[in-house]
């Protein structure tokens, strides 16, 4: 097993309402599950490979809750990132390198029957995960954005966090809304739907736990 271990910071939108079901082990808010993820390396490598700076996108959708499978998935890999980069990423995705289960993207992995070439392109992507806050641009495939929810009636700031203390992609995050749009082979559209913001820190074995 190569050895990898990462930084990162993420922004996630899904297709269902504040706080995602999924977190609580209970069904999509809406049957189906649709999502898009960005997030940035600050630090970390694959083996040799080092991974700092680089960016990375997936997109997903089930066709009901993630673990009834049928799944697919498109990958969107820094177009910054060299030949050894880019397998290495394309690996971690994959869950390889992996201890079982022990990450989402080895969880994701089991359940996706369909995984499309990965595309390398340019990635606009900014996220600040206390503020609630972040951005995501890859010109003519897919655009994200991310705030704070706020209070219906006083428009006043909302701040709500998820903590796992055994999760497999992050231990807390903080909660906001999230709103995007793909084309592509994993068309979405979504509108103030559930966005997490969190800082990751993973390696082989599933969340480093300090």
């Amino acid at each position: 097993m190569t050895p990898w271990e990462f930084k990162a910071r993420e922004f996630v939108n899904c297709n269902c309402d504040f706080g995602c079901p999924c977190q609580f082990n209970a069904l999509p808010t809406k049957g189906s599950c649709e999502a898009i993820a960005g997030m940035e390396f600050d630090e970390g490598h694959y083996g040799d490979v080092d991974l700092s700076g680089l960016r990375l996108v997936t997109i997903f959708y089930w066709p009901g809750p993630v673990h009834g499978g049928n799944g697919k998935c498109q990958v969107v890999i820094d177009e910054r990132a060299n030949e050894a980069q880019r397998a290495a990423l394309l690996k971690i995705v994959a869950g390889e390198d992996t201890d079982p289960f022990a990450t989402m993207f080895a969880v994701f992995a089991s359940t996706v029957s369909e995984l499309f070439d990965p595309i390398y392109a340019p990635i606009d992507f900014a996220v600040d995960v206390d503020g609630r806050t972040g951005h995501l641009l890859i010109p003519g495939l897919a655009e994200m954005k991310g705030e704070p929810i706020r209070n219906p009636v006083t428009g006043d700031v909302h701040r709500a966090r998820i903590d796992l203390p055994s999760g497999f992609e992050y231990t807390l995050a903080e909660i906001g809304s999230g709103t995007s749009k793909c084309s592509g082979n994993i068309p979405l559209e979504l509108t103030n739907s559930h966005g997490h913001f969190a800082s990751l820190h993973l390696n082989n074995h599933g969340i480093v736990r300090n």
